[in-house]
């Protein structure tokens, strides 16, 4: 392989002719974290010119380093492209713009359980010879996902057709308080065409269908704008080396049939809910004694038409999930492509059906969605069991003793993802009742169970904050504890108790990430507890008359009410903070860079349970990075150290992965304020887990990981100690001075997760790396591991 290389540099196919002039190049791609930088900040000069890329993602460098690889002729060998001395050319690579460069994506909070039910996929445990237990796994959360898509429509048909167009268009006392639906009421003067039910139903049915079109649309978009990047293509000798984590494999960076079946399948059954909303309707009056046989006959007809195409979605999201063994551009058969035509066509068909005259139909109480809402519960709860035993099967397997919740991390955060959707719906459902109907009681209102749904929200509330106070009252101990610590790392200096408590408190404050896992189970916990207790409490409701269980259970009575009337109104509060949130980002730049930082985190990983999810920056930033790395060292010849900062050390790790063994061999790995164990080796065992983290240790070769004991996010690599030579260094001096000294005569700043760069031992560790990196040829692959 490198003898090929080597003649592919003497025809010119691979680079310049005059490689051995740019045999001792050397490069620093520095790769920014969560919340963005600049690249005048960087690159530590305002001077700096875009050399590669587009206004999303791009590669500046300093002015006075544009051309310097072309610089043969002058005898200074610093004024080339870095030297054996460790002082590489610095690049900066910018992702920001894939995350919060655009303010109007602090409205994809709203579509938060998307997101969470999608990392659940990530995360499941790892597994050791269990193919088929992980594909289960695998379809056990694109079955969630589904159920969250159809709760979404379904409760968006709750507002839009029961609420509004059924029970207050229906009813004189409520139209007449809101006048733009004057034109619904049976009671209008005019006798409006709009005004029989089936007609009601028809036309408030596109709202919740233009809401799926939306999803469509955002979903089809934002992959080509941001997924549709092919990673760099390599043949089956590249691949020799790189099966040991999924991470490597060709494919896993372009989900482009699977999130077009998905894609296609979650639209399709949010029209085909949609639709089975407004015929079912219809048809149960059509099927009353006395009612025409013909349309009797039609409604029978499209509600098997309704569950046939019901059928074919959930084929489709059962059918093979990603293909990562080689890069997929294919796509799926013409049935599956086209389910959501087939959708359209039924909706269009159920809306025609709908319209039809019934003089005598009238609007009386709610629309049957109650049952609807109670199997989506079931369904969810009983598919996170499922979830819940699969995964401890996989944990079984191959127990990983670092993994988060003993391998339920996935099974619980789909449970968080499936509370996060009943609540959201339950509580808007609530707030637009009481909004159209106030206090009058002039319509009966959502159905039983999304009111006790809001119920959940004051309890749950109530756990998490005792759990916050006992946690604070843990990191108080452990602050305390901590001051002797601080005391014995800067002997020989003068110490003020205020500033060694101040930095004791930052020290017992940065362990509260560790602490996750316990937030995460105890909130599932609770959710899926709360949650089967609202699914009983509607049933029993139903079942009881609301005097009757008045009378009865008084005090039970009077306290489900106030926690239903206080979820309903957190709820409203709720989403006026997302609004609020969203209309401040287009102002400030501060605030969209904050609720960036919740997308970096949580929108890592490709879109393999979840379509409507927002868009995976990694499949940009990954490409991109592997390719200027393979250009750049097949061009050059050089040395190249990727050096990344906390999320940043994430994308350098996986484009690591991506490369050829030949080209991993000239790159140096530098990673500070890292959460690759810390967070992801956790949350993420089978992809980030000790077996991955010591097989990249294996193929990068140089790798040196710092941290510091006050940083709340990143950590060591934790990897086995027959690793040799070790990744991570001693925890870095924070502050680097207690007090006032000859060397920092003002006071040194607890620095935590930031300015990594400033420590003195960060130029010195990216030294050593460049000085192992031969420049001759790739560093050689130690006697043990060939």
């Amino acid at each position: 392989m490198e003898r090929a290389q080597e003649r592919a540099w003497s025809d010119g196919a691979a680079g310049p002719a005059e490689r051995p002039d740019h045999a001792g190049a050397a490069l620093e791609l520095l790769v920014h974290g969560v919340g963005g930088a600049t690249p005048e900040h960087m690159l530590d000069d305002p001077r700096t010119v875009r050399i590669s890329g587009d206004d999303t993602a791009a590669v500046f460098r300093r002015a006075d380093d544009v051309e310097v690889e072309t610089r043969t002729d002058t005898a200074d060998p610093d004024e080339r492209a870095g030297d054996a001395a460790g002082r590489p050319v610095p690049e900066a690579y910018v992702w920001s713009n894939l995350t919060s460069g655009n303010s109007a994506r602090a409205l994809w909070l709203l579509l938060l359980p998307f997101m969470v039910a999608n990392l659940a996929h990530w995360m499941r445990p790892t597994a050791r010879g269990r193919v088929r237990t992980v594909r289960l796994y695998g379809l056990l959360v694109r079955l969630v996902g589904l159920t969250l898509t159809v709760l979404l429509v379904a409760a968006a048909c709750e507002v839009a057709l029961d609420l509004t167009a059924w029970q207050c268009a229906g009813t004189p006392a409520c139209a007449e308080r809101h006048s733009w639906l004057g034109f619904l009421s049976p009671t209008d003067s005019d006798g409006g065409w709009w005004s029989p039910p089936g007609r009601r139903l028809a036309l408030a049915s596109l709202v919740p269908a233009a809401l799926v079109g939306l999803l469509w649309y955002l979903s089809l978009r934002t992959w080509a704008a941001y997924e549709s990047e092919q990673p760099l293509s390599r043949t089956a000798e590249d691949d020799e080396d790189t099966g040991r984590t999924s991470l490597a494999r060709p494919g896993f960076w372009y989900g482009r049939r699977l999130v077009a079946r998905l894609r296609g399948a979650h639209t399709a059954a949010g029209l085909l809910t949609v639709a089975a909303a407004v015929a079912g309707a219809a048809a149960r009056h059509d099927r009353e004694p006395g009612g025409p046989a013909v349309l009797e006959t039609l409604g029978w007809l499209l509600e098997a038409a309704l569950v046939i195409g019901a059928t074919l979605v959930v084929w489709a999201v059962c059918r093979r999930g990603r293909s990562e063994q080689h890069l997929d551009q294919g796509l799926d058969a013409p049935l599956v492509r086209h389910l959501p035509l087939g959708a359209l066509v039924l909706f269009a068909l159920t809306l025609v059906y709908a319209g039809w005259e019934r003089p005598e139909w009238a609007s009386d109480g709610r629309l049957p969605g109650d049952a609807t809402f109670g199997g989506i519960v079931l369904v969810q709860g009983l598919l996170v069991i499922v979830l819940g035993v699969v995964a401890h099967l996989l944990h079984r397997s191959d127990p990983d003793p670092r993994a988060a919740m003993r391998g339920l991390a996935g099974p619980a955060v789909a449970m968080l993802a499936c509370a996060l959707g009943a609540v959201m719906s339950g509580g808007v459902s609530q707030r637009v009742a009481d909004w159209l109907d106030g206090t009058r009681a002039a319509i009966p209102g959502a159905p039983v169970l999304l009111t006790w749904q809001a119920s959940v929200i004051p309890p749950l509330l109530v756990v998490l904050l005792v759990l916050c106070g006992w946690q604070a009252w843990r990191t108080l101990g452990l602050a305390r504890a901590e001051r002797a610590v601080v005391e014995r790392t800067y002997p020989g200096e003068s110490k003020d108790p205020e500033r060694t408590r101040r930095i004791a408190r930052t020290r017992a404050m940065a362990t509260l990430t560790d602490r996750g896992p316990l937030f995460v189970a105890a909130t599932s916990t609770v959710g899926l507890l709360l949650g089967t207790g609202a699914l009983v409490g509607a049933m029993a409701t139903e079942q009881t008359p609301s005097q009757a269980a008045e009378h009865t259970h008084p005090f039970v009575h009077g306290a489900a009410e106030t926690a239903q009337a206080l979820g309903s109104w957190l709820i409203g509060l709720g989403f006026i903070l997302f609004v609020t949130w969203g209309r401040r980002a287009y102002k400030d730049a501060s605030a969209r860079r904050t609720i960036g930082i919740l997308w970096d985190v949580g929108t890592f990983w490709p879109r393999a349970a979840h379509p409507f999810a927002p868009p995976c920056y990694a499949e940009r930033a990954v490409p991109d990075l592997t390719w200027r790395i393979t250009t750049w060292t097949r061009t050059t010849g050089g040395r190249l150290v990727i050096s990344g900062h906390s999320q940043g050390s994430v994308l350098a790790a996986a484009a690591a992965w991506q490369l050829t063994p030949t080209v991993r061999k000239r790159v140096a790995l530098l990673t500070y304020g890292s959460p690759l164990e810390r967070l992801y080796g956790r949350w993420f065992p089978a992809h980030f887990g000790p077996a991955a983290l010591t097989a990249l240790h294996h193929d990068v070769d140089c790798w040196a990981n710092l941290y510091r004991l006050t940083d709340p996010i990143g950590g060591p690599v934790r990897l086995p100690d027959d690793s040799e030579p070790e990744v991570d260094r001693e925890p870095l001096q924070d502050p680097l001075a207690h007090g006032r000294t000859d060397l920092h005569p003002l006071p040194a700043p607890v620095l935590g997760h930031s300015e990594y760069q400033a420590d003195p031992a960060f130029g010195a560790e990216r030294a050593r790396l460049l000085a192992r990196l031969r420049p001759e040829v790739p560093a050689q692959r130690p006697e043990a591991d060939s």
